[in-house]
């Protein structure tokens, strides 16, 4: 199969409800001849199994082949988080073409991978499909989805922004080492298996906070960090316990201050 074209949908399926899906995400589900599945291991093939159930419901008969494939995981031994994830990617991109090229035939066929949330945001989808490149005649295609960002304010019912106010974007890792940014009131916090915001200082701060947002068993959460912090972090611990996984984001936003 190395010479031939590969057409690589990277498809966004939002938070796991298949209601999120977008017509355009229905139609590249059903226009691929093999879909790609990946199994992150014990404990967490639930999220193999959300995509299997996703693929059931809107792709219809006959369908495409759909395999899925076991993700390696990143090597604790570079210590270097950028090299860590970087080898961690070539790692996966090895595996997408030994697991095309073992069930496609050698001739041109369009590929999907199914993307929680957008494939543009945080997700390195994008980055690992262009290591395909260098080994594939690939052409790739980007199909938006939900983000867990719209499903966050959604399931609280609130504006992401203030009024003419910036937001900023970032991470746990980010919020532990280097505290609250400058110049935005609110911020979105992703990626944050460590309960973060206990590194910042929680007088004048409210938090939203939701697990699995926009699914069946969403848990949403707000109020004043200062009240909320200790019940999110045992909320989390046992929704992780219960499902051996978790998705969760939260929106912190500082009160306004009065003289």
């Amino acid at each position: 199969m190395s010479d031939s074209r590969i057409d690589l949908s990277l498809i966004g399926i939002g938070t796991g409800n298949p209601a999120h899906l977008t017509l355009q995400a229905v139609q590249a589900l059903n226009a691929c001849d093999l879909i790609l599945i990946p199994n992150k291991g014990k404990g967490k093939d639930d999220l193999a199994a959300l995509r299997q159930a996703i693929c059931a419901e809107v792709i219809t008969a006959p369908g495409p082949r759909i395999v899925e494939f076991d993700l390696p995981v990143r090597d604790p031994a570079i210590t270097d988080y950028t090299a860590r994830v970087d080898h961690w990617h070539d790692a996966i991109a090895r595996v997408w073409v030994e697991t095309i090229r073992a069930h496609l035939p050698k001739c041109a066929a369009q590929v999907g991978f199914l993307v929680w949330g957008d494939p543009s945001l945080y997700d390195s989808t994008m980055r690992i499909a262009e290591r395909l490149k260098g080994e594939q005649d690939v052409s790739l295609n980007v199909i938006p989805g939900i983000t867990s960002i719209q499903a966050l304010t959604a399931a609280h019912a609130i504006p992401l922004n203030e009024i003419g106010a910036p937001f900023m974007v970032t991470t746990g890792r980010q919020l532990r080492e280097a505290g609250w940014p400058n110049g935005a009131d609110t911020l979105v916090i992703m990626l944050d298996g460590e309960c973060s915001f206990q590194a910042i200082d929680p007088e004048g701060v409210d938090i939203w906070w939701s697990a699995y947002a926009g699914m069946a068993n969403q848990i949403s959460l707000s109020g004043r960090l200062s009240d909320l912090s200790d019940q999110i972090i045992e909320t989390r611990a046992q929704a992780r316990a219960e499902h051996g996984w978790i998705m969760d984001i939260y929106l912190l936003r500082r009160r306004p201050t009065t003289d």
